[in-house]
């Protein structure tokens, strides 16, 4: 409704035009809640990426089928709902018992430009070797680049294989990460005790 069509109407009713001013400061804080509220929820979820989106990026980054990539998105995406941003990049590590994981990629968000990324972490498990993979991590309620960089403890119980991809979950300060691992990275997925994400190399491991 009109500003001065709305005062003139309670003026008209014998309000005074400071007390309608004053009535019409308080009427659209409420309307303009409910307004914005679905506006501020599509903006939300044009910034988050769809399970078809996930599933190609994912199959080529693998250089897998479709429907291998489908099966473990279909699972994060039952537990954990749609993502906001994903890293894709490479890692290695090698193990005695105790060993060590480095990796790095890029951080893909919509509406912003790829940044750099970097991880480590200790591993702890009753084997031995080296391994290299690739590692496909989605990520839920990011909303700020600088919440990456953080340390994040694994979720007990969270690893499961669907379709020859290894996925667990890690959880830190309202951040949900779910990497994704193929071959022989499933052996590091399966024995890490937490990752360190940041923006510069660390060689440090802890």
């Amino acid at each position: 409704m009109n500003r001065k069509k709305f005062i003139s109407g309670l003026v008209a009713l014998g309000a005074t035009p400071a007390a309608a001013g004053s009535l019409l400061s308080i009427i659209p804080a409420h309307a303009a809640d409910s307004q914005n509220a679905p506006e501020a929820k599509d903006r939300a979820s044009t910034l988050e990426y769809t399970a078809d989106e996930i599933t190609d990026a994912g199959a080529n980054f693998f250089g897998i089928t479709t429907e291998a990539m489908a099966k473990g998105v279909q699972r994060v995406f039952g537990d954990l709902g749609q993502p906001d941003a994903y890293i894709k990049g490479d890692e290695g590590g090698g193990a005695f018992v105790l060993g060590f994981r480095y990796g790095s990629g890029w951080l893909i968000r919509k509406t912003r430009e790829p940044l750099i990324t970097y991880w480590r972490g200790p591993s702890v498990g009753f084997d031995a070797g080296a391994n290299a993979s690739k590692c496909f991590t989605l990520i839920y309620n990011l909303k700020d680049d600088r919440r990456l960089f953080q340390r994040y403890p694994g979720v007990e119980g969270s690893f499961y294989v669907v379709a020859g991809l290894g996925v667990n979950y890690m959880r830190s300060g309202g951040v949900t990460l779910a990497p994704m691992r193929t071959g022989v990275g499933l052996r590091a997925g399966v024995n890490a005790h937490y990752q360190v994400y940041s923006d510069r190399r660390d060689w440090f491991p802890l």
